[in-house]
């Protein structure tokens, strides 16, 4: 299982989604490779919510984790996914699968809440919400980890992800595994190597253009998990999803959300409508593009009917196994309604 997120990306960013700006061409391979939901869903307006819900399969609201944090030293002490909630690598751990997260989780600052102690064998990225791509030590209260251990140096967090997801890849390719591959790209701050924005010296705003080498960061450092899937003979075998957490920010990093109206942090269509392509090489049909409406919530549980889990009624989850609908089996809406609720809204 292979469960990417992108933070912060908008719904029209995407070569796939008709941005012929960007070229995103291994993210596009998904779509192209299996299916792209044109209505695909997330529950929260903005990160941590969403992740919630990602993590459990279940609607964040009904467990009070409805909002943000905040940066670590302003959080509540006792603020995290709560320990009440069983997580999505929990449930494959039950089933003999090793686990590995890397990149930005935003569900929890204390120990009893930190990645290790919620299903992952391993770990390498940060707790908070956002993070220098480029200064490991830029802020103390929220440090990029290895396990629990504080790391001083990292080069560029998109390719450094990249790199411990493959290692742990590679490591594993006899054992059944799930890789959770969380990007702090393309969050703020914006902030890029020379050689990517090289690649876009003729778009001439400068927030635009290091948000586009932030962006074909992202999709190469994707590609490289993808190659070593191929490289492995593992891409039969390996179900792959890719979405972002939530819709773009775009006056603060220009993150287009398309024809959609509103942006992150609003329960607008460009708040909470986001890329979602899901890819299983020889098992889901390729090409396909789907207008049924999705939401992140089904991912555990298609993944755990992947692996063959049985989910029980007493786990009370709110998503849908989609492979009957991926397969063509099941040709109605896999939702009768889908629901959101976001504090006061003006």
């Amino acid at each position: 299982i292979l469960l990417i997120v992108a933070d912060d990306l908008g719904w029209g960013e995407l070569g796939c989604q008709g941005n012929p700006q960007i070229p995103t061409p291994h993210i596009d391979s998904i779509a192209m490779h299996g299916t792209r939901f044109t209505n695909g869903y997330v529950t929260g307006t903005y990160c941590s919510p969403t992740r919630a819900a990602l993590m459990t399969g279940r609607y964040q609201n009904r467990f009070g984790h409805e909002f943000n944090p905040g940066p670590a030293e302003q959080a509540v002490a006792n603020f995290g996914l709560p320990l009440s909630e069983t997580t999505f690598p929990q449930r494959l751990k039950a089933a003999g699968y090793v686990t590995g997260m890397f990149g930005k989780w935003h569900l929890g600052y204390q120990p009893e809440f930190h990645p290790l102690k919620r299903g992952f064998d391993e770990f390498f990225g940060f707790l908070g919400g956002a993070h220098s791509y480029v200064d490991a030590a830029a802020d103390r209260a929220n440090p990029i980890q290895r396990g629990t251990a504080t790391v001083e140096k990292v080069d560029y967090t998109t390719e450094a992800f990249a790199r411990e997801a493959v290692g742990f890849i590679e490591r594993n390719r006899r054992a059944p595994w799930m890789v959770y591959l969380p990007f702090n790209a393309v969050h703020a701050p914006l902030q890029a190597p020379e050689k990517y924005l090289k690649r876009f010296a003729t778009i001439t705003d400068e927030k635009r253009r290091t948000f586009a080498a932030m962006l074909s960061a992202m999709d190469d450092a994707i590609g490289t998990v993808l190659t070593k899937l191929a490289e492995l003979k593992l891409e039969e075998n390996t179900l792959v999803f890719f979405i972002s957490d939530n819709g773009g920010p775009t006056p603060s990093i220009t993150s287009g959300n398309g024809p959609l109206r509103g942006f992150k942090s609003q329960t607008w269509e460009g708040g909470i409508r986001v890329a979602w392509l899901v890819q299983w090489k020889g098992k889901l049909p390729a090409g396909r593009v789907d207008d049924r409406p999705v939401i992140q919530l089904d991912i555990l549980p298609t993944a755990l009917a992947a692996a063959g889990v049985a989910v029980k009624p007493e786990w009370k989850l709110d998503g849908v196994n989609l492979l009957p609908y991926l397969r063509g089996e099941d040709s109605a809406a896999p939702h009768q309604a889908l629901f959101w609720r976001f504090g006061a809204q003006m």
